[in-house]
């Protein structure tokens, strides 16, 4: 299968100091690529890379084979799509709120709407559509931003810790939202979480980020039973 993304030799600074370290990493069309690793470990500094939101030091990453640095930034972006921690919605309608990436792009308006129904729908959202953002509950509005981002039709989903601000039961339900839509678009993802279980549920692959260094990438087998280093062990034990 061919690589969306790949990347060599990367080294990203930022205040001067250096944050993230990849000396290899291809992640092929379709795949889902679960991040872990402590806090300040360059989860984020890697997704804000990927996302072209972060200068480059040093290094190389390629998006379907064409080097970052020489696509247009605008339509690099338009290719991604960011799930962030806390949801970010306008104090809007919820319609709105989905579709306001499919405004900006000028998409027409009947193409939209089905668009925003389709992943309404697919979110548990579709009865909420008219309700204004400021009235949702955390679950709500985390679903609002996963359709959101859905209806961009990304390439490539960036999602860092979507899930971390919401009670267990809550959690439960989003992941099994997310979990549908994965398995039936086959979008390519990245996806950071502090939780193996959930990385082992979602991920086709694993990798482990500590001290701003990919330390390790395969299965969540293959990371439990060989890992890389002492690091990684330790790291895994400590959850």
């Amino acid at each position: 299968m061919a690589n969306i993304i790949e990347i060599s030799n990367l080294i990203v600074k930022r205040n001067g100091r250096e944050t993230l370290r990849i000396d290899s990493l291809h992640i092929p069309k379709g795949e889902t690529l679960a991040v872990v690793g402590p806090n300040g470990s360059g989860k984020s500094t890697f997704l804000l890379t990927l996302a072209h939101l972060l200068k480059i030091a040093r290094g190389e990453i390629f998006l379907h084979g064409k080097l970052q640095a020489e696509w247009n930034e605008l339509e690099y972006r338009r290719r991604i799509a960011f799930v962030f921690q806390d949801p970010l919605l306008m104090d809007i309608s919820v319609r709105e709120n989905i579709g306001l990436g499919l405004k900006f792009r000028k998409m027409n308006k009947k193409e939209a709407g089905e668009r925003v129904d389709k992943w309404a729908k697919a979110m548990g959202v579709e009865k909420l559509l008219e309700r204004r953002a400021s009235q949702l509950s955390g679950g709500e509005a985390q679903r609002v931003s996963l359709a959101r981002a859905f209806v961009l039709d990304p390439e490539l989903l960036l999602m860092d810790e979507p899930f971390s601000a919401v009670d267990p039961q809550t959690r439960e339900k989003l992941l099994e939202y997310l979990s549908r839509a994965l398995a039936e678009e086959h979008r390519t993802t990245i996806f950071v979480t502090h939780n193996l279980k959930e990385a082992a549920q979602f991920g086709d692959r694993v990798a482990v980020m500590i001290g701003g260094e990919l330390k390790q990438v395969g299965t969540p087998k293959q990371i439990k039973e060989d890992s890389a280093d002492s690091s990684v062990s330790d790291f895994l034990r400590g959850l």
